[in-house]
């Protein structure tokens, strides 16, 4: 052992290097290799006497100087170059070590080196042929590349790689085979990472040896060559030693194109050579993977494997590529020119292996490059993927499966979706990618058409099938996770800046595609640009509309193009439409034609435009005409083919005016050219021209001269060699929308070369052009600004991707769904269903949400469970899961889960055997349970006695929208489906209560929205439920109950909201015609309540009374006895229960209580008033603890049952508790926190004082508390019960009384006005008892006064109160005063004699008591209201007496005279028929009552003067003179209608009726007022404006006039003769003889008025009546009195004046 490391001296390299040139000279021939061991030994000595030093930077080993290490490494290169295996195989053996442990180092770039020259031998040692060898140099070479030291460049790392793929290619056996494909993907693993960093110290990953045999080389693996591949992968990759190479140790590196990357300076030399290498490296593997088979050897099966081997590791390249690939130009030009091209090319051939690796790479690049290769990805997606997907007949099985796997991948990787649609789905010049997967997975998913041939075996298909399936669920899932992820991180509407939403990005991408923000920094133009929703929405809309115009244009080119015009897609002038046919790709081309070869005007001027469009300056004939003819195909019609060319020769000839001589040359020629590339071209044609032909056929065209024959011979080769044609020449018609697409975007050209199928055995040769041309496309297109790679972060794209994707991928679900069982594919869909709804729930669309939820639920076949399987139970739980995790977002889709829901626990009910609910809703007692059925179990099945119609109707199934099933009673169920049945119920086992019930427990975790939308659902389902003729059922009600439960803590606006919904299906179902299911509502709703009030409620809140509501509103509206009773009973349970709780709910219990007191059954109102009588007594502090309002609504509730017409003591003790209400009121027995008043101050309300210090402000909020109380006590003073009425009157004057001290001026005022005043309406006739008295028509005095309901004692009682209170408050309620005498004035003119005694009595009471307090003005207040009453009745009166002028009596007709003569009794019955009859009766009644009303104000006013003449002034005597004139003068005009009093006076000799008393009220009128006047003339009042005397006078002169009338005619008395005539004396009538009789005693009391008269005036104003004394001696009938007291006054007051 000591020998040995004596061996090779000390330093590093000769213990290396020693070892392995001992065995090289044992093991080489002595003859052969002579110079090999000379040198060998020579090596040997020097290391022995070399020590270890500093290492030169030149010196390729470490420790040694540059000349000997070239001398130490000499030997090692000569074994290596020996050929010679047994020596070959330690020189590798020190090599690997020297490379391992870092002892070589340097820059191996260039030949002439020793390093290169021993690397350069080892490559040819691999040539050998032996395994070890084979080995050996793969391992040393991978070591080399692997080293830390070394800088293997350009051709020497070509060589390296060259090396390696011989050894793959011709290895001596396939584990030789695997490792140097191993380590190839190694070696470029190693390079493209330092590439990446840029520097030669980087982690290094290990390749995979089962990764790398994917897709090929399985055959090669020859029992565990895998494992022993990977051991020598990780053997080399571990052993590597050494310090990373320096750049300072590198030389400057040489010269770059201008492709060299722009970030390399100086100080980076190390990173710019090594990425100078792989750009190479890289730039050689896509031309190896782009060598073809020569035609000499097309079965060159090494140049396919080699082929594939350059493919695979270009995948290795694209696998481990970073950053570098997006962000450096050079790199990502690389991948455009290199990789696209080789892709392109190869994508021709049909091996298996080709297109997987072609179909990995791609991934690569669209998973991490794809913002820098938009156009190139939006070329290959359609070439490899979409062509295999939508080929759904006749598919290979591998490809497709690829390209599903492929989907697979991108299908779960969000950020790619988005990417997808966003840069082409919404790019006018990109293909519909999204779109076009969606529906092809569509296509894959429902299989080849019915009777359509297809190559697939059915297991194919349905690997197919489900295969597509899960990709669309992927997809969907990818769309959720991407919009959950977007507005988790709030930034669903706020457009990012490039940084954060690189980052994003980056984390969406599950292959890490970084760097986008620098990438987008420096290179705008080829990167990532962050665009909204809205601009994307735009262009999506704007390409929707141009496909749909081209597709129009397709079938019908004039309508296309009117309407792009239309939608101004295009411009309207012809030169825009040219311009837009010239350069639109996706025009079929033979529209093209027609439409340019039409003839109306405006397709003409298009066709003129198109063609002048052209410049065929200095280009041939023949190419200008096949240049022409490239954008459209000619039409077959000749007139159409006559105007092109026409227009093309002139545009040829303008561009070329020294071609031909005249345009018609041309025209000519250019149909000749269409004719020959027809008959050259056509394979019908048998007979072709020749050239001969062709130049015969154009002699004399030029203007009658030839064209030169080398012209036109020329021209003829050119035809004929070479076709005129289309550029994508589609003589098949273009009817598929895909097809339409790929013109669209230029792609024919591409998928016409890979549709050619072309094997590796054929070179692409000829299509040389073609690719060329697809290259071109690639620049142009990356030129453009549109290519801008688009990134958004705003949710609402989903909205459009939605709209694209929903149709196809329910169609895929549903009919997978339906027509499959097998477990993997049925949960695929529903998971798809799942994610669906999700997104679209989120997103907020409602049809496509609907959509999804309903097609789930139909699947549940809940509504069919005879026929349920597994699915459909996987199906409920899809339901639930729904429900459970999309609940925020369902809305109206709860209805359809809820649905699912109430059929399952009906199902399970059955299953269990209960009965079912209509056994209970149906039953006539509701409570008792021991009359419903028993049980009814799975035995009942099995006998097959269903009696049952509900379960008949389960177990026959129906229809998913039924919400009752209609049943044949006769129709039988087979046992076979009873089998059935039960099977079933058995798997819907699988759904447990837990499950069923977590959806309701559940809701109390859903948003304010969501619980809104989920209760309105439930009371729909609920409804649904109640409302079956059959089979009734209260799960969604009892469930209604339980989510108030859950919900109970929610914030009250969300409650408002919920309580809203809630409340009107309460009011529907209570006022159900099914009394039970009524009965359950209300009993349900009390469950619901009491928890409620459990809760507290603060002051000033609603929400108890808006949860009471549907209470009132069904105690309101129903007609059933037992469901207002029950509500009578729950509400007093609740409120005696609970009553500290209650606060605002107060109202809705007194609306319920007044909704029973106003209820027609008496059980009801007893049972209701009950509760309130116990409430008052005992709770009624709480009554007003919170709400003071509340003290109104349980007044109202009182006075409604006031008015119960069952049992007065209820009203009476009704009336009782109103009286107590005031008391309390008074009390200050509202007390309350806080009173808001209108303008939001407060005032603080807490006992006596503060109630007085509300009346002294005149408190509104006081006053409102007062109102009904007092106007509802008022109303009842009109009750027709007699004990009603006087209660109320009783009740309301002594709470008057009682608490008037506390009301103010103004409230007094309005009590007078809105209690107090109508309670005398009906009395006084009036309808508005203002402080003015209003003045009313008589008509309405009369039906007031009639229609009074008031005895006397009422009416006495009423008046003493009023007049009471009036003089008790007096100081308050003076203003009043002229209200409170029109009251007791409508009391005198009250047809009833005891109202009318009462009137009188109490004005004089009135005036009595306040007498002396009353002030001029009151007093003459007082008189104006007797005047008032005095005159205002006259009019009407009078208007009633003359009715008695429409009686036609003849006898009264005739003079005066007769009727002085006539007998009453020469009347009879015969002249009044019966309505004449009943007037005159109501007229007699009429006169009798105005005449007692006139006399009784007579008395009153007389009354008060001689009671309180020292308090009148002076001006209301002469009021009340007014008074008493006023109403004597309307008894003398009465009294002058002698015919119609005639007339009234035989109606009441036929009615036996007294007459009225005509004659006595004009007789008490003049008497009264002439007493007055003799009063005041004796009391010498003087007034100004009254002169006394001159009244007395003028009634006595009306006074005398009046008699003199009475007792004869007058007209005899002024005769101008003076000498007496004797005549006869007439007899008078007993009526006139009385008549005069009553009027004697005011004659007299006249005429000594008039004798009372100073002697002065009577000296003054005797000429006014001395004629009347004349007259009166003359009058033959005067009584002795009469003529006495004449006699006197002549002798007393006129003779004296005679005797002066």
């Amino acid at each position: 052992m000591s020998a040995s490391q004596s061996l090779g001296g000390p330093s590093r390299c000769g213990r290396v290097l020693s070892p392995s040139l001992d065995k090289v000279i044992k093991n080489a021939a002595w003859r052969k290799h002579s110079h090999l061991v000379s040198s060998c030994k020579s090596t040997l000595d020097k290391l022995e006497s070399l020590s270890e030093s500093e290492s030169q930077e030149e010196s390729p080993l470490s420790g040694l100087s540059s000349s000997d290490a070239e001398n130490v490494l000499q030997p090692v290169f000569l074994a290596l170059d020996s050929a010679y295996a047994k020596v070959v195989e330690p020189a590798l053996e020190c090599t690997f070590k020297l490379f391992s442990l870092g002892l070589i180092r340097g820059e191996i770039d260039r030949p002439g080196g020793v390093v290169f020259n021993m690397i350069d031998a080892i490559c040819r040692s691999g040539g050998l042929g032996e395994e070890a060898t084979e080995l050996g140099v793969l391992r040393v070479l991978l070591s080399a590349v692997r080293s830390p030291c070394v800088l293997i460049r350009a051709d020497c790392l070509i060589q390296i790689v060259r090396t390696c793929y011989n050894v793959y290619l011709g290895g001596v056996n396939g584990t030789n085979q695997i490792c140097a494909k191993s380590v190839l993907a190694q070696i470029m693993t190693i390079v493209f990472t330092r590439v990446e960093q840029g520097s030669m110290d980087v982690s290094l990953k290990r390749v995979s040896v089962t990764e790398l045999l994917e897709f090929t080389d399985k055959n090669l693996n020859e029992g565990n060559s895998i494992h022993f591949c990977q051991n020598f992968i990780n053997e080399v990759m571990e052993t590597s030693e050494g310090l990373p190479l320096k750049p300072s140790s590198l030389s400057p590196p040489p010269p770059l194109s201008k492709e060299t990357d722009d970030t390399a300076t100086g100080n980076d030399a190390a990173g710019s050579k090594v990425r100078e290498d792989g750009f190479l490296l890289f730039k050689n593997l896509c031309k190896l993977s782009m060598k073809f088979s020569s035609q000499q050897h097309s079965d060159d099966r090494i140049l396919l494997r080699g082929k594939i081997l350059s493919l695979e590791l270009l995948k290795v390249v694209m696998d481990n590529g970073g950053s570098i690939w997006r962000t450096n130009e050079r790199f990502l030009n690389a991948i455009k020119q290199y990789l696209c091209l080789s892709l392109l090319k190869n994508s021709a051939l049909s091996a298996m292996a080709i297109f997987q690796l072609q179909c990995s790479i791609f991934m690569n690049l669209l998973s991490k490059f794809r913002s820098g290769l938009k156009k190139e990805i939006g070329m290959f997606f359609p070439m490899l993927i979409l062509r295999v997907l939508e080929n759904v007949l006749q598919p290979s099985f591998l490809q497709k499966m690829t390209v599903l796997n492929l989907l697979d991948k991108i299908s779960h990787d969000p950020q790619i979706i988005i990417d997808i649609f966003v840069n082409y789905d919404c790019d006018v010049d990109s293909s519909n990618i999204f779109e076009r997967i969606v529906n092809g997975l569509l296509k894959t998913a429902l299989g080849p058409p019915t009777g359509s041939t297809t190559a697939l075996s059915p297991a194919q298909d349905i690997t197919f099938r489900l295969e597509s399936v899960k990709c669309l669920a992927s997809i969907i899932k990818s769309m959720g996770e991407w919009m959950d992820h977007q507005m988790s991180l709030g930034d669903s509407y706020l457009a990012k800046s490039p940084e954060s939403c690189s980052i994003t990005e980056s984390n969406l991408t599950l292959n890490g595609e970084e760097g986008n923000a620098s990438d987008h920094e420096l290179h705008p133009d080829v990167n990532s640009e962050f665009s909204d929703a809205a601009m994307l929405e735009q262009r999506r809309a704007f390409k929707i509309e141009l496909q749909k115009g081209i597709s129009l244009f397709n079938r019908k080119p004039s309508k296309g193009i009117e309407f792009l015009i239309s939608s101004k897609k295009i411009g309207g002038s012809p030169e825009e439409v040219a311009l837009f046919l010239k350069n639109t790709g996706g025009l079929d081309q033979t529209k093209i034609g027609d439409y340019l070869g039409e003839r109306d005007e405006f397709s003409l001027k298009v066709m003129h435009a198109y063609v002048d469009s052209f410049n065929f300056n200095g280009i041939d004939f023949g190419e200008a005409i096949r240049f022409f003819l490239q954008g459209f195909r000619l039409p077959g019609e000749a007139q159409k083919i006559d105007r092109i060319m026409e227009k093309f020769a002139e545009r040829y000839c303008k561009c070329s005016p020294s071609s031909f001589s005249s345009a018609d040359t041309a025209y000519v020629l250019a149909y000749s050219v269409i004719m020959l590339n027809t008959d050259a071209h056509n394979n019908m044609v048998t007979d072709k021209m020749t050239k001969a032909d062709f130049i015969r056929n154009n002699r004399g065209i030029d203007n009658g001269k030839d064209l030169s024959e080398e012209y036109l011979g020329a021209l003829y080769d050119q035809i004929v060699q070479n076709e005129i044609k289309m550029n994508a020449d589609s003589s098949a018609p273009q009817g598929k929308q895909a097809n339409s697409f790929n013109r669209l975007l230029g792609l024919e050209g591409i998928l016409n070369l890979v549709n050619w199928k072309q094997s590796e055995e054929k070179a692409v040769g000829a299509n040389g052009l073609l690719i060329r041309h697809i290259q071109e496309q690639f620049k142009s297109q990356s030129r453009k600004s549109e290519s801008a790679y688009h990134v958004v972060t705003d949710v609402a794209i989903l909205r459009f991707m939605v709209e694209v994707c929903w149709g196809p991928m329910l169609a895929a679900f549903s009919v997978t769904l339906d027509q499959s069982d097998d477990r993997v594919a049925t949960s695929q869909c529903l998971q798809g269903f799942r994610h669906a709804v999700h997104v679209t729930a989120v997103m907020g669309m409602q049809t496509q949400r609907d959509a999804f939820v309903t097609s789930v639920a139909k699947f549940t076949y809940l509504h069919c469970a005879g026929d349920m399987k597994q699915k459909n139970v996987d199906a409920v739980k899809g339901i639930i899961s729904i429900a459970i995790e999309d609940g925020d977002h369902l809305q109206e889709a709860w209805e359809h889960i809820l649905t699912c829901l109430s059929r399952i626990e009906h199902l399970q009910l059955l299953g269990e055997g209960a009965p079912s609910d209509a056994t209970f809703l149906t039953s006539s007692n509701f409570e008792s349970e021991e009359k419903a059925p028993k049980t009814l179990g799975l035995s009942s099945f099995k006998k097959g006695t269903l009696q049952n119609l509900a379960m008949v109707a389960v177990v026959r199934g129906s229809s998913y929208d039924s919400t009752s099933v209609g049943v044949n009673a006769s129709a039988l169920v087979t046992p076979e489906q009873i089998n059935n049945f039960i099977s079933n119920l058995n798997i819907l086992d699988q759904i447990g209560n837990f499950e069923l019930n977590h959806v309701f427990a559940h809701s109390q975790r859903l948003n304010g929205e969501a619980i809104v939308a989920f209760v309105r659902a439930l009371c729909k389902v609920s409804i649904s439920e109640l409302q079956s003729p059959t089979d009734p059922r209260v799960f969604g009600l009892t469930k209604i109950v339980e989510i108030a439960h859950y919900n109970m803590n929610r914030i009250r606006l969300v409650w408002s909201r919920m309580w809203n919904v809630l409340s009107d299906f309460f009011v529907s179902v209570g006022l159900s015609e099914n009394l039970s299911v009524a009965i359950f509502a209300i009993d349900s709703l009390r469950q619901l309540a009491v928890k409620f009030l459990e809760r507290e409620e603060l002051a000033n809140y609603n929400f108890q009374n808006e949860f009471l509501r549907p209470f009132v509103i069904v105690m309101q509206k129903s007609n059933s006895t037992e469901i207002k009773e029950l509500i009578v009973r729950c509400i007093s349970q609740m409120v005696l229960s609970r009553v500290s709780n209650v606060k605002s709910g107060w109202k809705s219990v007194f609306m319920v209580f007044t909704a029973a007191a106003a209820d027609e059954r008496k059980n009801i109102v007893l049972l209701a008033f009950e509760t309130m009588e116990k409430i008052v007594r005992e709770f009624f502090p709480y009554i007003t603890e919170t709400e003071t309002t509340t003290f109104t609504d349980c007044v109202q509730c009182l006075l409604t049952f006031t008015n119960s017409r069952f049992n007065s003591d209820v009203s009476l003790n009704a009336i009782a508790f109103l009286r107590f209400c005031a008391v309390r009121l008074a009390d200050g027995g509202l007390v309350c926190n806080k009173k808001s008043n209108v303008d939001g101050s407060s005032v603080v309300v807490n006992g006596v004082s503060d109630v007085q210090a509300l009346t002294d402000n005149d408190n509104d909020d006081h006053v409102s508390f007062w109102n009904p109380l007092l106007s509802g006590l008022s109303k009842l003073t009109s009750d027709p019960r007699s004990a009603i009425r006087k209660s109320s009157l009783e009740v309301l004057f002594n709470i008057l009384k009682d608490h008037g001290h506390l009301f103010s001026c103004n409230f007094w005022n309005n009590i007078f006005c809105s209690v107090i005043f109508p309670i005398y309406n009906s009395v006084s006739g009036k309808n508005d008892m203002n402080l003015l008295v209003d003045h009313s028509s008589p008509s309405s005095v009369s039906a007031h006064s009639e229609g009074s309901t008031w005895d006397s004692e009422t009416s006495s009682v009423a008046a003493e109160c009023l007049i009471d209170l009036f003089v008790t408050f007096f100081g308050m309620v003076r203003s009043q005063l002229p209200g409170v005498v029109s009251v007791l004035t409508g009391f005198i003119r009250s047809p009833v004699q005891g109202p009318a005694s009462t009137g009188v009595s109490e004005l004089v009471r009135l005036t009595g008591d306040l007498g002396n307090k009353l002030s001029e003005e009151e007093w003459k207040s007082i008189f104006l209201c007797l005047k008032d009453a005095a005159t205002s009745t006259v009019p009407g009166y009078m208007k009633v007496l003359k009715t008695m002028n429409n009686l036609e009596v003849p006898k009264i007709s005739e003079s005066s005279t007769y009727l002085e003569r006539s007998s009453d009794h020469d009347l009879t019955n015969d002249e009044f028929d019966d309505d004449n009859l009943q007037m005159a009766t109501y007229v007699v009644s009429r006169t009798k009552n105005h005449i007692a009303m006139q006399l009784l104000i007579l008395q009153v006013a007389t009354d008060m003067y001689k009671r309180h003449q020292q308090s009148i002034s002076a001006a209301n005597i002469k009021l009340l003179i007014e008074l008493y004139s006023s109403i004597a003068f309307h008894a003398r005009q009465l009294n002058r209608e002698s015919i119609l009093l005639k007339k009234l006076q035989k109606a009441c000799s036929i009615l036996e009726l007294s007459a009225p008393p005509v004659v006595h009220f004009e007789n008490e009128s003049f008497q009264n007022h002439l007493n007055f006047l003799q009063n005041l003339h004796v009391q010498h009042v003087v007034h100004d404006e009254i002169d006394l005397e001159q009244e007395l006078v003028a009634v006595c002169e009306n006074v005398l006039d009046i008699y003199l009338n009475c007792a004869g005619p007058v007209s005899a008395f002024h005769k101008s003769d003076t000498l007496p005539v004797p005549r006869r004396k007439l007899p008078l009538s007993s009526a006139k003889k009385e008549e005069i009789a009553a009027r004697t005693s005011l004659v007299i009391s006249a005429l000594q008025g008039l004798a009372g008269l100073e002697k002065d005036s009577f000296r003054r104003y005797i000429p006014r009546f001395f004629h009347l004394l004349v007259d009166l001696v003359r009058s033959e009938h005067t009584s002795g009195e009469v003529q006495l007291v004449l006699s006197n006054m002549f002798r007393s007051s006129v003779g004296p004046i005679i005797m002066e």
